[in-house]
């Protein structure tokens, strides 16, 4: 019995990077394009780019309301943990030409052309003046009609509430902020805005392997398959988003919390959150939800970019040269985006009747909508910073997708105002939230090639392994009661050997085999080695086996 333990524990272990990544290739769902041309396409060509533009003062300084409350129930109180925390920049920090009131859609030189040229042509007019009312009237309408194409709350940027933060300086990583909280957020999510009914029950809950194991999953699939496709684009979208938080935080992952913090990729937290056979044959679905995401956001940098490539429009921070240059590399990454080969056909979407694709589309901006105001309630205030961030990047990529015609209709001169515009807020959101699923698709990379290792460190000789194996629980290799040579002599070994095997053969055994078993194999070879040296290994093993601990799935953010 022990014997087959042993073998099944090897299967396991020895399998965990096929497992992530072997349904994580070939065609995606509801597209024409594959995993392996976006793989090539983001790591060798975009990715390098985009995190140089995204390094850039414009792009950096993001202006958001970290203090709005939720609007759907009362949160008791925000995260404690030091992590959690957000610095926001002071006023001298941030380029002048940002904060001034010109940056928001076009430059100071441009605002005043638009005027001269908008007051020119109403020359000859006979009556030209508006009422103070009427003046009102005309901002609502117009503010209400920005409101009706937008998919995301946008906090207003002149709300004294609202401050600049410096992204560079505030990383999107692991925080340490998990509990109930954080599933009510997600379950909120995907249970009230993603037109799944309540009876179908959503595969893998918190703390429990039963919905995807058997009948549930496959009810959920079954009915996810007999959606419309933009509701099950919907699905996706919101599924990748979530894959793409979930590996940001295990690949900046606190791995030592000392005087000086260790942050780096944590194999254990993604095989937690991706292996297969750990989260019920959902984590590879998960993933390619997230390729899918990518190209979503792909296809909406392609179609916005006769916007930026108006004359007035300027990456505007008050340093004209570098506002030159940054146009420039901006447009290079746009025209590289448009050059993709195989991209989403939005036009697939909304392609029934006229006044049910209408309706649909409306119910999806609303519970996208619904969905961005649902991050003013998370308690972590850097978790709530990268959520609104996010949301706000698709729900823009969202609009520029069904803002096809007004895109089109863009003039070719500044000589009046275009109807289609982005705030800073919005291109600022737009380009980092592409950075996030380029930067995950290109750690993906990175585990690869992290559970590969794993792999080839595991299938180094046999007796390098038993020696290492039997000094963690010989129980699962030695019938015999008594202890095999090797274990003893392991047993009689300073404890600074055993403790650097740990480190030094990964965190993966150390995070699936119990301290119970440690403890059982110390009382067994007690008897042949001094009792207070066991007793040290014992509380050696404890703390190294609580830092490598997978997580709960209750924190899922």
């Amino acid at each position: 019995m022990k014997l087959v333990v042993f073998l099944l524990l090897l299967q396991v272990l020895g399998s965990a990077d096929s497992r992530c990544f072997c349904q994580v290739t070939g065609e995606l769902d509801d597209c024409a394009c594959d995993v392996e041309t976006i793989d090539g396409f983001n790591n060798e060509r975009l990715f390098p780019r985009l995190q140089t533009l995204l390094e850039s003062d414009y792009f950096r300084f993001y202006k958001v309301n970290l203090n709005k409350p939720c609007p759907f129930w009362t949160v008791n109180s925000h995260c404690g943990v030091r992590d959690c925390a957000v610095k926001p920049c002071s006023p001298n920090e941030v380029p002048e030409g940002i904060r001034s009131p010109s940056h928001n859609k076009y430059s100071a030189e441009a605002n005043k052309q638009l005027d001269e040229c908008e007051k020119a042509q109403h020359l000859g007019a006979v009556d030209i003046s508006l009422s103070d009312e009427t003046r009102e009237a005309l901002l609502n309408w117009s503010k209400h009609d920005d409101e009706a194409e937008r998919f995301c709350v946008v906090d207003d940027e002149e709300s004294p509430d609202s401050q600049y933060v410096d992204l560079l300086l505030n990383p999107e990583r692991f925080t340490g902020y998990r509990g109930p909280d954080v599933w009510q957020i997600w379950n909120s999510i995907y249970e009230e805005n993603c037109f799944k009914p309540y009876t179908v029950k959503r595969p893998l809950m918190p703390n429990s392997l039963r919905s995807s194991s058997g009948g549930e999953a496959r009810t959920f699939h079954s009915w996810l398959e007999g959606q419309c496709v933009e509701k099950r684009a919907f699905y996706r979208l919101i599924s990748g988003l979530h894959a793409s938080i979930n590996i940001h935080l295990s690949a900046r992952y606190l791995l030592e919390d000392s005087w000086l913090q260790k942050w780096g990729h944590n194999v254990s937290e993604f095989r937690q959150r991706f292996d297969a056979e750990l989260t019920g044959g959902e984590g590879p679905k998960r993933l390619r939800n997230l390729y899918f995401l990518y190209l979503i956001e792909l296809r909406a940098l392609a179609k916005v970019l006769p916007f930026f490539q108006q004359p007035s429009f300027r990456l505007y921070t008050g340093r004209p040269e570098e506002d030159q240059k940054h146009k420039e590399l901006l447009l290079q990454i746009l025209q590289m985006a448009k050059s993709f080969p195989l991209h989403f056909d939005e036009n697939s979407l909304f392609a029934g009747d006229k006044k049910d694709a209408a309706k649909l589309k409306e119910d999806i901006r609303l519970a996208f909508l619904n969905i961005s105001r649902i991050m003013d309630c998370v308690g972590c205030f850097k978790c709530r910073l990268w959520g609104k961030l996010q949301t706000q990047g698709l729900g823009t990529a969202l609009k520029i997708l069904f803002s096809e015609r007004q895109i089109e209709a863009l003039p070719t001169s500044s000589d009046r105002r275009p109807s289609f515009q982005l705030s800073r807020q919005e291109i600022v959101a737009l380009l980092n939230a592409f950075g996030r699923i380029s930067t995950s698709i290109r750690e993906l990379k990175n585990f690869r090639s992290l559970l590969e290792e794993e792999r080839s460190e595991r299938n180094r000789p046999t007796e390098t392994k038993a020696v290492f194996c039997s000094d963690i629980c010989p129980s699962l290799f030695f019938v015999s009661d008594k202890p095999s040579p090797i274990a003893a002599a392991r047993s009689a070994e300073p404890l600074l050997n055993t403790t650097q095997q740990f480190h030094l053969h990964g965190s993966t055994l150390a995070s699936e085999i119990t301290l119970s078993a440690y403890r059982h194999h110390r009382i067994r070879t007690a008897r042949h080695a001094d009792t207070s040296t066991h007793a040290n290994g014992a509380r050696a093993f404890a703390h190294v086996y609580h830092g490598q601990q997978p997580m709960s799935n209750e924190r899922d953010s």
